[in-house]
This record gives structure tokens, sequence and C-alpha cells, in this order.
């Protein structure tokens, strides 16, 4: 092994944990600014800059567009558009914090959609995460006898961020993930686009809300998006899909720490709960 190989398989961790904490910080920076902006002007912007800027960075790609990539490419994004319009939706009427905790579930579902869909044989052991993820969104989510609208919006985000990962896995190999990455972009923003029509579109209405859609754009979306496929060259997926679960954890933290939110005891317990089943998913033997 070279020593250039070796520093950067010890680089890419640390390159995918930044990714984690860049997500976590989205869900504090963009409560605010979406009370300032619709959802849907608000991701319309942010993902429209977005693929603008990784066009910039690699105008080459475009000679990777071909109709097969971007039919695929666009099936996949309507699942990633879905899941990003349902969580922010969700952001603007819950906590940051359990909105991180709550979408974190996509790695529950994953498994599942992938049995039904993919054929994947489903062990005691998924089975287990289930129910223990069950337990912990009640938990998170139940206020007295009744299920906030928020955490089911999130919950539909995480359940088509799932369908968003089986669509890559079936679709993703052998076609330029770069490539496949822009077009999914461009349709989340055709999609937010598309459900601002009856509200008209406004843009950032100012200095600050800019600031938050060109953070999220930039650093949430574009760069996040190519640090993730530099660092997956150097890692195994296992390793990586433990790293990106630190996500939850960083938009718990951020969340307490310049959101001013505090997690209760049972938020706690159900978030704890969460993680488990997350981390039991992604270090199951196959």
């Amino acid at each position: 092994m070279s020593s250039s190989h070796a520093l950067k398989m010890r680089l890419a961790p640390w390159a995918l944990l930044s990714v984690s904490a860049a997500w976590g910080m989205a869900f504090v920076v963009m409560k605010d600014a979406i009370e300032r902006q619709s959802v849907n002007n608000f991701l319309f912007t942010r993902f429209s800059l977005a693929v603008i800027v990784m066009i910039a960075l690699k105008p080459s790609v475009n000679r990777q567009f071909d109709r097969d990539l971007i039919l695929r490419a666009g099936s996949a994004g309507i699942c990633l558009g879905l899941g990003y319009i349902f969580q922010t939706l969700g952001l603007a009427r819950t906590g940051a914090a359990i909105t991180g905790f709550v979408t974190g579930l996509y790695v529950v579902f994953t498994p599942l959609l992938a049995y039904f869909f993919l054929k994947e044989r489903l062990t005691k052991l998924i089975w287990a995460c289930v129910f223990i993820a069950t337990v912990g969104l009640g938990l998170l989510s139940i206020r007295g006898f009744s299920v906030g609208i928020g955490e089911m919006l999130v919950l539909a985000s995480a359940f088509f961020f799932a369908a968003h990962i089986i669509a890559l896995g079936k679709w993703s190999s052998g076609r330029d993930v770069y490539a496949m990455t822009i077009v999914q972009l461009a349709m989340c923003a055709l999609l937010s686009g598309l459900a601002s029509i009856p509200e008209g579109y406004s843009a950032p209405p100012d200095y600050g809300v800019w600031a938050v859609v060109v953070f999220t754009a930039v650093v949430c979306t574009a760069v996040a998006f190519v640090v993730q496929t530099w660092s997956q060259a150097h890692m195994t997926t296992t390793k990586v899909a433990v790293i990106l679960t630190m996500e939850v954890v960083f938009a718990a933290l951020f969340a307490i720490i310049f959101g001013g939110e505090r997690l209760t005891l049972q938020a706690t317990l159900g978030g704890l709960m969460v993680l488990t089943a997350m981390f039991m998913i992604v270090l199951k033997e196959e």
C-alpha cells in the first residue's frame, strides 16, 4: 500500500464525519430560516444553487448525462426530493433534535424495503431492531395520547430516504455517481419548484435566510455529496453507514448548544433506543 493511499484511508473517516456534522447542523440553522421563508421556496433555492455549484465544480460531467442515467437517477431523485420536502415540513412543526432522531429511521426502513422490493432476507436481528426503533419513536413522538404531526411528517421523510437508498442500490452500479447526484438534486429542485407554484416563488427575504440557503446548498448538499463520494472510495460501506448515523447525534448536540432546546428524559431514552437500533442494523453480520 502506498503512503498516499494510506493517508487517504486515514483521512476518509474524518472527512465523512464532517459531512455528518454538516447535516446535523443543517437541522438547527434551517429551523429559523423556514419560519421566514416557505419550505418549498427554501428547498427550491437550496437545490437549484447546489446543482449550479456542482456543475461549476466539474463542467465535464455534462458528457455523462444520457437517457438511461437521467431516467434512473431522476426516479431516485423523486424519492430524495419527497424525503427532503416531508423532512423540512416536519422540522417546521417539531424540534431539530427530534427531527434528527426520527430521520435516522431510514436506516431501519431500508432493510424492510429491501425485503419487499429486492427480496433480501430479513433476520431475527433486523426484526428486533425494528421493534426497538418503533418503541424509541413512540417515546420521541407521542405526547399524551396523540402523535405529533411534525414527527409523522419526518417519519414519512425517513421512508422516502430509505426508498432513495434502495433505488440507488439497484441503479447506481456502473453509472457515474457525480452525474447521478446532479440529476437527483435537479429533480429535488423541480419537485420543490412545482410545489411552490400555488403560493408563488419568493426569494429569501433577508441576508440571514440567504446565508442559511448558501450554507445548506454548498456545504450540506454540493460539497457534502462530493466528500461522501470521495470517502466511500476509501472505506467499507458498513463503516460509512456507522459514521453517517452520527448525523442524528450532531443534530441533538447542536440543537442543545445553539438552538436552545432541552431534551426530556423520555425523549432522551427514545433517541437512545433509535440510535441503538440504527447501530445494530448497520453493524449486523451478513
